[in-house]
């Protein structure tokens, strides 16, 4: 999509500023290929993240509800959480799906990924489906958690988006991924989930 007038900067040094637990700070000095000027820059080095979109068989979605500090306010998200080192998305996300929910599924399909802001943040965010999610047993958050787990129709979801009940821009990616696999699986199968 570079038609060659943007190129990249030179990254000409680098130095760790503090580790956070779920990020790194970092600190660049790169060099504009424009003016040739020297700058600061903040980078936040993550692990990469994953949501889930899990439907039950009779085709509700399975969301959480959690405060979330960033906004100071409960919010209405799916399950989901960071991909741990050297783990592949897919395990994380069956893993956070059994954690925050109690519930399993047999069927994944891989929905695609952003990245979350590539301004200052280095990761990405992977999206699963898991279809025929089931609960095997009762959530086991971590000591920080404090998750309601409710289901919904997923013909609402749209309509939750628009009034800003789900308002996480993650979650309506997902989402966005879901529509997409809904509109290929339809053509290529004439059905979808």
């Amino acid at each position: 999509m570079n038609d060659g007038s943007i190129q990249a900067w030179e990254k000409v040094a680098s130095q760790a500023a503090a580790d956070y637990y779920i990020f790194r700070a970092r600190r660049d000095k790169s060099r504009s290929p424009r003016t040739g000027r020297v700058h600061d820059v903040v980078v936040l080095e993550s692990p990469d993240w994953v949501n889930i979109v899990a439907v039950t068989p009779d085709e509700r979605v399975l969301l959480v509800r959690q405060y979330r500090h960033g906004t100071e306010e409960i919010t209405l998200e799916i399950p989901g959480g960071m991909v741990d080192a050297g783990e592949p998305p897919e395990t994380a996300a069956k893993r956070e799906l059994k954690e925050e929910t109690g519930y399993e599924a047999e069927r994944w399909h891989y929905l695609g990924q952003v990245k979350p802001n590539p301004a200052f943040m280095d990761n990405r965010c992977h999206t699963f489906l898991a279809l025929d999610a089931v609960q095997t047993g009762p959530p086991s958050f971590d000591g920080s958690e404090d998750i309601e787990v409710l289901t919904a129709d997923l013909n609402q979801v749209s309509d939750m988006v628009q009034d800003g009940r789900i308002a996480n821009s993650l979650v309506v990616a997902a989402f966005y991924h879901l529509d997409h696999y809904n509109n290929v699986s339809i053509t290529a199968t004439g059905s979808s989930i």
